[in-house]
């Protein structure tokens, strides 16, 4: 159909282009299209008068209105970063065993205190403070260095067994590797310390063994677990008649503590956390053990 010609059926002029036997019409834009398109462009030509849009050589247009994300979120930060530096404030002004006695201080610093808990101490006691072997655990109210808010504040300060020039220091020496107890002697000693906690019958030893194991307790263990076994806490001496084992209570664990000894380890966070940071988490272990 040439140039020009209308439809017969619609009416339309075609373009003059036809593809077996179907014609294309020179139908115009609907209407609503062109509606569509105008106010586009005006929504457009409005937003880049108000807001910032075109991109210069070494900045950009600001618009009116002078909006800027980027000066929002910094402001929210340092607001942020203001609001925590307060209730932190808070935090080292109290004494870690009165949080309970603001509620809101302590919700947030137990919320704090689990992030910092997962990232840096969750890796050796649990992500829910369960322990494992060789890691202590925190939720079960045994404290190897003391319980108290203060006692757990200078561990998590000093550390144990770390470079702190104040850290902690509890090494259980090699009784056997060293050459200080015979085998016969470290494996009446073992029957005698797993007999403390109820695990043996002291008397399946026989007297005289137990005699020895006894005088041998009381010249190589007392000193750091006690006379009667229920540990000293300023040394980190463990108690031994609670049933809770550090390092496994069967007896080839219990051999293997006394032969070749035993030597924990925990960094101290003084330097890496702030005060407020290590009363936060001072807070998390109590609340662990439900002592909080």
């Amino acid at each position: 159909m040439p140039l020009g010609e209308r439809d017969p059926h619609t009416g339309w002029p075609t373009t003059g282009h036809e593809w077996n036997g179907i014609l294309e019409l020179n139908t115009p834009v609907p209407k609503p299209v062109w509606y569509f398109l105008v106010a586009a462009i005006g929504v457009a030509v409005v937003y880049w008068i108000l807001m910032p849009a075109w991109p210069l050589v070494t900045t950009y247009t600001k618009g009116i209105l002078g909006n800027d994300q980027r000066a929002d979120v910094r402001e929210a930060i340092l607001a942020a970063d203001g609001n925590e530096r307060a209730w932190m404030a808070e935090v080292a002004a109290l004494p870690v065993g009165e949080l309970a006695l603001h509620p809101e201080l302590l919700s947030r610093s137990l919320e704090t205190a689990d992030m910092l808990f997962a990232e840096n101490c969750s890796a050796c006691h649990g992500r829910d403070g369960g322990g494992g072997e060789a890691f202590p655990r925190l939720s079960d109210g045994v404290w190897q260095w003391g319980g108290t808010p203060a006692e757990i504040l200078e561990t998590l300060r000093v550390g144990i067994n770390d470079t702190h020039p104040e850290t902690r220091i509890g090494i259980m020496q090699a009784f056997g590797q060293d050459g200080l107890l015979d085998r016969e002697a470290v494996l009446q000693l073992v029957s005698y310390v797993r007999s403390m906690s109820g695990l043996e019958d002291p008397g399946a030893l026989g007297p005289e063994a137990l005699d020895a194991a006894a005088t041998d307790f009381a010249e190589n263990c007392a000193s750091c677990h006690g006379d009667d076994g229920t540990g000293i806490a300023e040394l980190g001496g463990p108690d031994l008649t609670d049933r809770v084992w550090l390092y496994g209570s069967d007896p080839d664990a219990v051999f293997h503590s006394v032969w070749y000894g035993r030597t924990g380890w925990m960094p101290s966070w003084e330097g890496r956390l702030s005060d407020a940071e290590r009363r936060t988490l001072a807070a998390h272990v109590l609340n662990l053990a439900g002592e909080l």
